[in-house]
This record gives C-alpha cells, structure tokens and sequence, in this order.
C-alpha cells in the first residue's frame, strides 16, 4: 500500500512538472528568401489558444510541456511542432506549391492558375450550392466580374447569361457555350448544383478560342463530381425547402384614385362606366360616390409558391476504379395562382476505371426528366390593367359558365379585363426528357509526356407542349371554344473529339502542346399541330388531338413552319502551345479552323489567339520589396467565329410588268435578289490584365481591360425593292470594359476565419459601323433604333422637360398652340430649335444594358457556424414600361397608384406627370422618357447561416456530420422602377414574370 501511494505521488508530481505552463517565443521567416513572415497564426492544436506574429515576423505564446504549435498561413505549408523544454522556437516556413498553383479546368485540358494568360474565373462549388434555384447558373449573379445575369422568375425558366455585353445584334444568339464533362450545351436547365465539383468561366477571346465557332459570347466549363480512389463508399443527403414571395408588389390604384382619375380625365365615357358599376355593384359605404368594389389584382392573382430539393448521392472508389452516382428532385411551384410548377427528377452516374497504368476510360451519364407547367404571362397584363371597381366574380353574370367571373364589358369597357378566366381555363404543359451521355478512352503513349484521348458525347433531347384551352362563356357573346395545340421536337447533338497532349519539361522549360480534331452531328426536327372543339375536354385523358372535330386538325405553324427539320454538319482542327521559363514567362496560342455547313459562301473560317505573361514577383529584383506575395502582368489577343446566327437564305425573283413608256404599254421584267451568303461574325477580343497578391496572401486582386469587337455582324438591311429587311454581314458592334475583383481571406484561428470580396464591371456597347444610316427595332409607338455611335437597340424617343403649368405658359409657347395643348400636358425639348415637335427631335434615351454592374459578399466562419452574405447591384440600364405606355392602345384601364398620386391635377402639383386628361391624349404618349425609367438597383442576393454537426454522440454513437442552413435568396431589392423589379431580360416590360424572394431550410448529411 505505501509504495502504491509513492507511485501515485510520483506520477502526479511528474504529470503536474509535464503540465506546467511555459512561455515560448520565437520568429518565423520564409524559406525563399529569409524574410520575417508577418502575420502567421499559431495556435495551440486542440485549443481556442492562438497568436499571431507582428511585423517583424516575432510571437509569444504560454503553452505546456506536451502540447503541440500549428503554424499557418495562406500560400504557405502548415507546421506542427511539439513543445518540449525550449522556450524559444523558431520556424522556417516554405510555400505551398499546390496553394500557388492551383489547377484550372480550361479547354480540352487543365493549367495551372500561374500559367494563365488569359481572362479566367472560377466559382467554388459551395457558393453554387448556396443559391435555391432550378439553373446553376442563377447562382452566378453577382460573383463574377464581366458576367450577367438576369433573372428569371417562371419555374423552370433559364436566366438570361451575358459575357462582356452583347456581341450579336440578336440577343438571342448571345449565350453562352456551356461545356460539362467534355460536352456542349446552349442550356443547362438539366443540372443540379449539388452535382457540379467545380465551374470555371472563360472571358476573353485567348482562352476561349479553342472551342472554335460555340464559343464566341464566351465559355462557361463545369465539371461534376468524381469519386475518390481508395476511399469507402460516402452516403450523401443534401436536401431544402422552401417558400417564395412575391416582392415590391406594383401597388395599383384603388377604386378611390381610379374613379376620380375617371372623372379628371374628362371622358363622359369613363364617367359612365363609373356609373354603370355602382348600379350593378352597389356604392360604397365609405364613399358614397365610388361602387362598392376595390380589387387588388396582383394580390388575387399572387401566391405563396414552395420550392424544395432533395438530393442522396454515393462516391467512393478503389485501387483502379472511382464512382460517384446520384440523383436529384426538384420541385418549384410559380406565384402565379394556376397551375404553374416545374418538377424535375435526375440520375446521374460518374465512373472513371484505369485499365492499366497507361489506359483509362470512363463514363459520364444524366438522364433527366422534366415536366413544366408554363404561365399564362397575359394574366400578369390583364391585372395591371384591370380596373378595381371589377370584382373577381360577379353572380349577377349569368351567362359566364362554369364559373360566374366578372366582364368589363358588362360595364361598358371594351376588354373583359378579369386575368381569371386565362389563368383557370388554360393548361400549357411541356414535358422536357433529355439523356446526356459522355465517354472517354485515354492512352499515355509515352508515360506522364504523350497522351492520347478520344472521347463522345451525345446530348438526346424529346419536348413535348402541350397547350390547352378549355371552353368557357363569359356573357357579352365572349365565348372562347377548346383547342388543342401539340408541338414535339426532338433535338440530337453528337460531337467526337481527339486530342494528343505533349507535356514536359526541360530544367526550367515547361512546354504543353495540344493538337486535335472535332466532329459534330446536329439535328432537329419540330412538328406544330393544332386542333378545335374537344370531346369530353372535361377529361385529361380526352386532351389529344384525336379528339379534335374532323376537318379542324391543322399545321399549327404558317406554311410549312409546322413541319420542319434542321441538320448541320461541322468539323474542326485545332492547336495549343503552353510554354513558360521558370513560371516566370509565359506564351500561350491557339488556331482553330472550323467548318460548318451552315454557311454555302465560305464554310471555313480560321481563327487565332495568342496571349503572354511575365510574373514580375519571381523576378529577383522583387524579392526584397516585401509588398507583393505574386504578381503577375498578362496581354491576349484573340479571334473567334460565330455560327450560332442566321444562315445563307433568300432567293432570287424575276417579276414580269408592264409599264407605259410614252404612249405604249411595254412589257418587262425585274430582278431582285434577297439571298444573303451570309458568313460567320468574327469576334475580335484584346485583354490586358493583372494578377497580385499581397498581405502574405490575404488580399488578392484580379483586373482586366477588354475590348471586344464583333466584325459581320449579322443585322437586318433594307431592301428598297422589295420593301424589307434582310439579314447580311452589316455592321460591327464593340463591347468594352474594366473587371475588377479583390477579395481578403483571413484564418485568425482554428475556430474563426473571415472573407470579404467585391467585383466591379464596367460596360461600353457601341455600334461601330452599319450598312444603313440606322436600324429600327420594337414598334412604331415604342421604338428601338440602333445608330453609329450608340448602344445596340437604344430606347429611341422624346425628352421631355417638364410640365405645362398654366394657360399663361401655353400661350407663350408657339408649340403649344400650334397643337392645342393644355395645362398638364408634357413639354418636349425642341432639339433642333426650330419651333416644331417632330420625328428630328428625337434621342437616345438609354440602353437596356447596364454600363456599371457590381456584386459582393462577406463570410465569417466561428468554430460550426458559417454566416455569409452577398449583395448584387448594377446602374446605368433603362427599362421601357411598355405596360404603362399600352395605354395609347386602351385608354379605358386602371393604372398604376404611381401615376395616381403624382399625376398633375392643378399648377405646382407636378412637373414630370401628366394630368388623367393628357394620359390620354395622342401628344403625350408619344415615346419619350416619361415611359423609359431608370433601372438601377441594389440587392441584398442571399443571406445564409449554417451549423455543422461533428464529432458528437447520439445515443451512445457517433452522429453523421451533419449541417443544417438557413438561407434567404433575393430577400431585399431597392430601386426606384415602377415594376416588380428591374430585372428585365431585352429592357421592356410588358408580361414579365416577377422574380420572387425564396426563404429555405437544408440539411445535409455525410456518412
């Protein structure tokens, strides 16, 4: 007993001499160069205990005998060191070479991220992951400098992506080429977000190049989630749901404000409608002199809509084989209150096997299977301008079957106006199938030096829209009869690649030299049949065109557009060298020739690109100038083709006529000719860029200086002749900008790290050259014109300058007699000063392109909880409310509370509205930009909070890691635009889909 009580004592006295406290000091200096490295975090491992070195690279820190020091910083090689009886440790610490070259997906091969030349961005599959939505690429908004995107608020529907402007006077024609695992797309609505590992962005013409005549509007390559060799297979849970709003809700004036804009607006006819509705309705019981009716449209027609998605994923793999399969639901209701879903069920598969050491293949499959419910836009017209003394139902409207919706025109107005009937009597339903398949053989002829890969992808695609119109009365002899209209496409895109790939390296010469050949297979075919009058359309099952009436089953297209099919042919070669001397300087090029056979004149065309760096931090005169960590200088120059625009078409016409020639009739004929030989758009792109680092790594700043020039560029020409547009190689459009992007990464311990980064984006469309003096887009009463010198489709009107106040200012103003004018009505700039308002005194009143865009975010990490937020803005954009400016089309409608209230109702009352009188007077709903309002905003884009769950015990055992979140998407916009918001695809406001704000809650587990 007492040598067990000596032994007790002697392991306590040696554990409390092992546990005794020290203090330990040192320096901490780079392997490099022997400079102190200043702000390198020790902590004490297993502990909240840390420091921090000072400027001259020294720390102090109390620790025990036992424990252990890490030594981190960003760039550089973590250490770990067990304190023993020293008290002073010094550390070394040398660069992470993986941390400074990080590898990037570029085309057709992977660069390290030092060796760039070019302009090129990546996204963190995290911050993907962050972003509720049906499409990737709605994550994007706000994250990357020089990209645009525009929201879509529909289920389903895609956002609108613009690289560096717009290049193609079609904006239809400007998307983006989408490369996943090796295969092209013009849409990725089939991804899930969850399944991509990694999303780069390819800006400038250099990088982009080698993907040929896809990829002039840019390149956006993703690539998905592989599995892991040697590793146990992963079980993997990711899944939110959610509710959306719709937000800054267009407020609409009440029955109050309308009925005395009725009676301002000095219409007899407006007044006794306002009449008509309190017989029929009853008065009011506040206000006797309005009826008894105050409908908010937006707000029946509007919803809580739900969202959610569920993902169960498996990775793993072992010595020669990595798996990674799963597969997704989603499923997002519209706000709009009818049947307006999108629901989407993927299967996705990975497996990637090495035959040998030298031979690989592997196989990469979605297939995805989507049905959409499509909105009836019209509804959102319909409510804008539905008058609210309109009730929703009126029972008195006994001939309106099956549902006794009210009429306008039961009130004397000239629409039915009630966005009901269109929204339950309509079911416009796609069903989108798509299997998207990828495989790959891979030969290293000489081992780690020559490689050889050849690889297919086939992307299958099935639509089939189905639009329904279910009968329906609604009294006023409105009697609408079922019909059915079927469209089927069916889409079939085979593309067959070859690549040979040198690698090496000679001392401190790198070289990588590429050569391949690519072949594509391209086919469509789209049917478009419609038919009336449905048996039993009371019944689903009875919704095919077998149960149309004979005789009314038609093509649904003109001419033979209901019946068409579309094959094209392309093949291409092309070449890439990558060299660099010690990392230091780099020279990078590309050729591609392309051949298409969409085009009959010149079916090949050549493009080349070259771009170079120095990377002056490894020079060394910049060892000891302690400021820059890296720094790297770059210039590209680079040409691409564009295939994806209109082909060779027209014809040649010989008319016979007769024409009198003095006194005799003589025959002849004439000879017009609309072929158009078109050839493809050039894009031709200069970049200047930087790359530094700096603050031991903290603070990196990327910027880049484009201009980028789209040479035949496809545009309409006038034809005298015949009359008529034409589409011909006319013009050249420049985009022009500055990117900017700095972000600040800090770990200040093992518990706590932040991040703040910002992007900035400068934007400069031009036409630079056209065939004709201008082109006109848009309608005659809101018109677009693109000129020499001014954006691409500018908003093309008056400008006006205030208000006429009194009768005293009309008399005054030769203008304003010579059209009748009265108080209240606009006043317009005479540009030309010569006494007359007409078509010369028109102007540029703006672009729907934004000229300054901007986005930012904030993440702070403490021990399992993560917080970020980031925001989205963009300015110098105008927006054409066309809804507001249809009332020169109807005059007898609601209108917005804006114009309500700030309408001109007596002198000094405004100075910018005009009066209910003037609204509907020809001289004031001239163009001008009183409808072309300023579409600024900022955002607060997402907002999320998140726990994880590790290392903790549930009944005895371990728990899964596991992470709950908190997200809200869009959750605040602030602008001044009378809309729901100012995100509009071309600039023009009629039946946009508003874009809600989304609030979920996820959940993912790892086991």
């Amino acid at each position: 007993m007492k040598a067990k009580i000596i032994l007790l004592t002697f392991l306590l006295f040696s554990f409390e001499v092992f546990c005794q406290e020290i203090t330990v000091s040192g320096t901490i200096t780079s392997a490099e160069d022997g400079m102190p490295l200043i702000g390198v975090n020790i902590i004490v491992k297993g502990t909240t205990r840390g420091a921090t070195t000072d400027f001259d690279g020294n720390y102090t820190i109390n620790v025990s005998k036992g424990e252990q020091l890490e030594f981190s910083s960003l760039g550089l090689k973590t250490i770990t060191i067990t304190v023993g009886d020293a008290t002073v440790v010094n550390v070394v610490m040398e660069e992470d070479i993986e941390s400074l070259s990080e590898v990037v997906v570029v085309g057709y091969g992977t660069q390290q991220k030092s060796d760039l030349t070019g302009s090129i961005s990546t996204v963190k599959s995290e911050e993907i992951e962050k972003t509720p939505a049906a499409n990737v690429m709605q994550s994007m908004q706000g994250k990357v400098a020089g990209v645009q995107v525009v929201s879509a608020g529909s289920p389903g529907d895609s956002p609108t992506i613009r690289l560096r402007g717009l290049g193609s006077y079609d904006s239809n024609n400007a998307n983006p080429l989408y490369v996943v695992d090796g295969m092209f797309y013009s849409n990725i609505d089939f991804l899930n977000s969850k399944d991509i590992e990694s999303l780069t962005v390819l800006k400038d013409a250099s990088s982009s190049a080698i993907y040929g005549v896809r990829a002039a509007n840019g390149v956006v390559i993703i690539t998905t989630k592989s599995g892991v060799k040697e590793r146990k297979p992963q079980f993997e849970y990711d899944g939110y749901t959610g509710v959306q709003y719709a937000r800054n809700v267009v407020k609409m004036a009440n029955a109050e404000q309308f009925v005395t804009m009725a009676y301002e607006s000095g219409s007899e006819a407006d007044v006794d409608f306002v009449l008509n509705a309190m017989e029929r309705f009853g008065r009011s019981r506040v206000n006797p002199n309005i009826p008894n009716v105050n409908t908010d449209w937006y707000k029946e027609i509007l919803r809580p809509a739900t969202i959610s998605s569920h993902s169960i994923g498996v990775s793993g793999g072992g010595e020669n084989v990595t798996y990674s399969v799963g597969t997704n639901y989603f499923a997002q209701e519209g706000i709009l209150d009818m049947k307006n879903e999108y629901e989407r069920f993927n299967i996705r598969s990975k497996v990637d096997i090495n035959i040998t050491d030298r031979f690989r293949t592997g196989v990469n499959t979605i297939f995805s299977n989507a049905t959409k419910f499509n909105a009836e836009n019209g509804a959102w017209f319909k409510a804008y301008f539905a008058v609210p003394i309109l009730p929703v139902y009126d029972e008195q409207n006994t001939e309106a079957t099956p549902t006794r919706y009210a009429n306008a025109q039961l009130l004397g107005y000239r629409g039915t106006q009630n966005p009901f009937p269109d929204m339950r009597y309509n079911n416009n339903q796609l069903k989108i199938r798509k299997l998207l398949t990828n495989m790959y053989f891979e030969y290293e002829i000489v081992p780690d030096k020559l490689t050889f890969k050849t690889s297919y992808s086939h992307d299958f695609s099935a639509l089939d829209e189905r639009y329904v119109d279910l009968p329906y009365t609604l009294g006023n002899n409105v009697q609408i009869m079922s019909s059915i209209r079927q469209n089927q496409l069916t889409y079939s895109n085979q593309i067959w690649d070859n690549i040979l790939t040198y690698d090496d390296s000679f001392g401190e010469h790198n070289l990588t030299l590429m050569a391949g050949t690519s072949y594509r297979d391209e086919a469509s075919h789209k049917l478009n049949v419609r038919g009336q009058n449905i048996t039993g359309i009371g019944y689903e099952s009875s919704w095919y065109l077998n149960f149309a009436e004979d005789g009314s089953i038609v093509l649904a297209g003109d001419g033979d557009d209901g019946d068409i099919g579309r094959r094209l042919y392309g093949v291409s070669y092309f070449a890439r060298a990558a060299y660099n001397y010690k990392h230091k300087y780099l020279i990078y090029g590309t050729m591609r020739a392309d051949g298409s056979s969409k085009f009959t004149k010149d079916p090949w065309g050549y493009f080349p690109s070259i771009g170079v760096g120095w990377v002056i931090s490894g020079e060394d005169f910049m060892n000891d100038s302690g400021v820059f960590d890296y720094l790297k200088l770059r210039a590209s120059w680079g040409e691409l083709g564009n295939d994806n625009v209109a082909a060779s078409s027209g014809s040649n016409t010989i008319t016979n006529i007769s024409i009198p020639i003095g006194d005799v009739q003589t025959p002849g004929i004439t000879s017009t000719s609309t072929f158009t030989n078109n050839t493809w758009e050039v894009i031709e792109e200069t970049n200047f860029g930087i790359n530094l680092r700096t603050f031991d790594n903290r603070l990196t700043l990327d910027a880049d200086y484009y201009i980028r020039d789209t040479k035949n560029a496809i545009m309409p020409v006038f034809v005298p002749i015949i009359n008529a547009n034409v589409l011909r190689n006319s013009g050249v459009i420049r985009n022009q900008g500055f990117e900017i992007a700095l972000n600040w990464d800090q770990a200040v311990n093992d518990d706590f790290s932040f991040h703040v980064g910002t992007n900035f984006t400068t934007l400069k469309n031009e036409a630079r050259s056209l065939t004709d003096p201008y082109i006109d887009s848009g309608s005659a009463e809101f018109r677009q014109r693109t000129m020499v010198g001014e954006p691409i489709q500018a908003f093309f009107g008056y400008e006006t300058v205030g208000v006429y106040q009194n009768q005293a200012q009309i008399d005054a103003d030769p203008i304003a007699v010579e059209n009748n004018l009265e108080p209240g009505d606009l006043i317009y700039r005479d540009v030309d000063n010569n006494g007359v308002i007409d078509d010369d005194d028109r102007v540029v009143l703006g672009s729907f392109l934004p000229s300054f865009m901007y986005g930012g975010d904030i993440g702070v990490s403490y021990k399992g909880f993560d917080l970020s937020v980031a925001v989205y803005g963009q300015t110098g954009n105008k927006i054409l409310n066309r809804k507001r400016g249809e009332i020169i089309f109807t005059q007898d409608t609601n209108m917005d509370a804006d114009l309500a209230i700030n309408r001109w109702h007596g002198e000094g009352t405004s100075n910018s509205y005009p009066s209910s009188k003037g609204l509907r007077k020809g001289w004031n709903q001239k163009l001008s930009n009183f409808w072309v309002e300023d579409g600024d905003f900022f955002r607060i884009q997402n907002i999320q909070l998140s726990y994880t769950i590790l290392g903790e015990k549930l009944a005895g055992k371990n728990m899964p890691e596991t992470r709950i979140t908190f997200t809200a998407e869009r959750p605040f916009t602030f602008f001044k635009y009378n809309g729901f918001d100012p995100e509009v695809p071309n600039g023009v406001d009629r039946q946009t889909y508003p874009i809600p704000a989304v609030y979920t809650i996820g959940l993912n587990i790892k086991i």
